[in-house]
């Protein structure tokens, strides 16, 4: 009874919660089950977020839940790894659904305190769930498998057209930020290449406040989050897993944009949680940079939700200004 129990919640409620888009809803509830049913890897994955959800919704029996959670978890990447080799037409949908759920996993299973799970050979405690290549490599997937999953019964979730943000006018405080992000990467040490890493990770960090900010929905919406993550370079990540500074102050600045899913159960808590971790690894003489994207969390401001601005909240007039590299 106990997977029947784990399958019912996720199609009666667990589906509701991965994103707010509502025409994604009947593919987590019907589709993706139909797909687990032909691929045991995606079954479990489905379990194991289940399983983690009625951890948070009864907090009695976490431990419970969570070590279930875990046992399902593990033997859908066994056998994930091992398949992955042998990505099809037909089965990519499975690969695609799966490798969506792992990141809801990562961001699902307990924090732990004085981490910031960052990168695979990072200095986080081992087995902490590593939530920037998480992403990465779903779309790493994703890109392998794009026409296919595009023209196929898991289309609807992936993320809508693109949108040009290139004129989008910020609320002036995100706009000021980011001009000061901009200075801030000329003036950086570690080289030129170091200095395009966080120019380049600034102008998607731009994008993606765009992204959020002219969004109607007064929920954000998950997949525009998690832009930022796959369009920063290589490069840039090497500077986080070395605690660079300036990396460490732009990553502060995407912690705004992972708060707007703080009402999300598997969310909740992760903006301030990874705050609050940059600032224990930033000595005095630079915590003055992320004074605003940390108040913007500890007040609960959603500041790129659209909505009636007061003047001095109005768009800049301005665009952001990044010297091309």
């Amino acid at each position: 009874m106990g997977d029947l129990e784990l399958l019912h919640q996720f199609v009666t409620s667990t589906c509701y919660t991965t994103s707010n888009r509502t025409e994604s809803h009947d593919l987590w509830r019907i589709t993706v089950p139909q797909e687990g049913f032909h691929h045991d890897f995606l079954m479990r994955g489905i379990l194991a977020i289940a399983a983690h959800h009625l951890s948070h919704l009864r907090p009695d029996r976490a431990a419970d839940y969570q070590n279930i959670a875990h046992s399902h978890q593990d033997k859908a990447l066994s056998t994930f790894q091992t398949a992955i080799t042998n990505m099809n037409e037909t089965n990519c949908h499975a690969f695609f659904a799966l490798s969506s759920l792992i990141v809801v996993y990562a961001f699902a299973s307990p924090r732990k305190p004085g981490t910031l799970a960052l990168t695979d050979d990072s200095q986080d405690s081992p087995g902490e769930a590593s939530w920037l290549p998480m992403i990465r490599g779903v779309n790493s997937i994703l890109q392998q498998v794009w026409p296919w999953v595009e023209s196929g019964p898991l289309r609807g979730l992936l993320q809508p057209g693109v949108i040009n943000t290139m004129d989008i006018r910020l609320p002036k405080p995100a706009a000021h930020q980011l001009k000061e992000l901009a200075g801030l990467c000329e003036t950086a040490e570690g080289g030129e290449e170091a200095v395009a890493a966080y120019r380049d990770a600034v102008r998607a960090l731009q994008k993606c406040y765009a992204k959020i900010f002219t969004r109607a929905s007064v929920e954000c919406e998950v997949g525009t989050a998690f832009t930022w993550p796959v369009e920063v370079p290589d490069k840039f990540i090497q500077l986080l897993n070395a605690r660079a500074p300036e990396a460490l102050v732009i990553l502060a600045h995407y912690c705004v944009v992972l708060h707007h899913l703080d009402d999300y159960w598997w969310m909740t808590g992760w903006a301030a949680h990874v705050m609050g971790n940059i600032y224990s690894e930033l000595n005095e003489s630079w915590r003055e940079w992320i004074q605003w994207p940390s108040d913007t969390i500890s007040r609960n401001e959603r500041c790129l939700v659209w909505r009636p601005l007061s003047p001095d909240m109005m768009p800049s007039q301005t665009p952001v200004s990044m010297t091309s590299s």
